[in-house]
């Protein structure tokens, strides 16, 4: 899969409303999807909504000793830092180039890849030239203004899961987030499905793919790479 080109965008959002609490990127759903491309022999470039350096959420980078080793090897890694301490802004990428984009969670994407026109017109734009879109945990926010062909919402009638409304209850953030990322999902007329809290779970229908939450972001990433194939 030497050939293939993945775009993964992440949040420029540091801020969790008005909490206080410092958010961004989830880690480990940027560098173990990855990984898990580059692995593969793909080529990968990072983008962000605001461009420059990428935030990350401070609870995804634990003490060394608990990092997965995903997020480890990335921060060993001089040249997938300089992609995040430099991002690309999305209005200077194309969706020509991909095979597939892909969305890394973390709450900061509950506020900027929604409020985002240019993120929905680049994967409309993406999905009409037969791209994959995939997404996990909180970053199918993303794909909440995206629409196919006939103008329709892209996550209609299609299925897909995302960071549940039990998840966000489990971690206290229900009334932080300026929408429940599940209940959006349903009210798009997108075939939700979700498994228990906090398990590995994936789905892949047709070019869209979505993971559940952080520890989806292998599967997705694999899922991504069918789809491709």
């Amino acid at each position: 899969m030497s050939a293939a080109k993945i775009l993964m965008i992440v949040t420029s959002h540091a801020t969790m409303g008005d909490s206080g609490r410092t958010t961004g990127v989830w880690f480990e759903e940027l560098s173990t999807p990855y990984y898990t491309f580059v692995d593969a022999g793909v080529h990968v470039d990072i983008a962000s909504i605001a461009g420059g350096p990428v935030p990350f959420d401070p609870h995804s980078i634990d003490a060394e000793a608990d990092q997965p080793a995903s997020v480890r090897r990335f921060r060993n890694d001089a040249h997938a830092m300089q992609q995040v301490e430099a991002s690309k802004k999305i209005d200077d990428v194309d969706a020509a180039p991909y095979s597939a984009i892909f969305l890394p969670g973390g709450h900061g994407t509950m506020w900027d890849l929604p409020a985002s026109t240019k993120l929905a017109r680049l994967l409309s734009d993406a999905w009409s030239q037969n791209k994959v879109l995939a997404a996990v945990c909180h970053g199918p926010a993303g794909l909440v203004n995206v629409k196919d062909a006939n103008g329709q919402p892209l996550v209609a009638a299609r299925k897909v899961t995302g960071f549940s409304n039990s998840e966000e209850e489990a971690a206290g953030l229900t009334h932080a987030v300026p929408f429940l990322l599940e209940d959006r999902l349903r009210s798009l007329g997108a075939q939700y499905v979700s498994a228990a809290d906090f398990q590995p779970h994936a789905i892949r229908d047709g070019k869209l793919v979505t993971g559940q939450n952080p520890a989806s972001s292998e599967e997705a990433a694999r899922l991504t790479l069918q789809a491709i194939a």
